[in-house]
């Protein structure tokens, strides 16, 4: 566990992939146990700890993470992701579509969402269909490579793996991410997919915060980003 950022009322955490956020049906122990345990340990706390999980990141994406620890901060930050006041970006890398390159421009994608619960998947439509969900966000090309290139994604609705859904439905799914269309997994079994940075306003101080996660151990990341 990586911690970025931490104050009396938030903690931003690099999450890695592999690492589920909240405690689910497989047992595991999820992000939220360990960092509850960091703060009891540094600043020895008795009893229980207070930790407020305010968004969650898919288990093979890996980047940043911003938990509450006053419930102050945790109902602040409630509201401010419900208004679209914190800024998320994230990376992507995908292969290059047989069609053409995308274009550095940024463009918006929209697509209606359907969820299908057994799978735990998402698939998009071009057009509205029954029990979907508007899902739109904004994606620019920042390096081309030979095979892959990189992409930044900024969301504007938060929909089940909307990332990962929409990306696959213009021929473009994330490295690694066989659920949705990549012809092999990486070999750690995560998808390249990043939480890249954060920013917003603190709950508490009306501080103007933004963070950066840093890249991945693998090296595909650095090479698209230095071209």
């Amino acid at each position: 566990m990586q911690v970025i950022y931490e104050d009396n009322h938030i903690l931003v955490v690099n999450k890695a992939p592999g690492e589920i956020v909240q405690g689910d049906k497989t047992g595991d122990v999820p992000l939220s146990d360990l960092v509850r345990q960091y703060i009891k340990e540094k600043y020895q706390k008795p009893g229980n700890v207070f930790l407020g999980v305010v968004h969650r990141l898919d288990r093979p994406v890996g980047g940043l993470v911003i938990f509450a620890r006053t419930s102050k901060a945790l109902s602040r930050l409630n509201r401010m992701f419900a208004n679209g006041e914190v800024h998320k970006t994230y990376w992507a890398i995908t292969p290059i579509p047989n069609s053409q390159l995308l274009t550095p421009r940024s463009q918006l994608l929209t697509h209606w969402l359907t969820r299908n619960e057994q799978q735990n998947k998402s698939y998009a439509h071009d057009h509205e269909v029954p029990d979907s969900k508007k899902a739109q966000l904004r994606l620019s090309c920042i390096a081309v490579g030979d095979r892959y290139q990189l992409l930044e994604v900024q969301l504007l609705t938060g929909r089940h793996h909307q990332i990962r859904c929409q990306l696959a439905a213009i021929g473009c799914p994330i490295k690694g991410d066989l659920k949705y269309g990549s012809p092999r997994s990486n070999p750690d079994g995560s998808i390249s997919l990043l939480a890249r940075s954060i920013a917003f306003t603190h709950p508490v101080s009306g501080e103007e915060l933004f963070f950066e996660a840093p890249l991945p151990e693998d090296g595909l990341w650095k090479v698209l980003l230095e071209l």
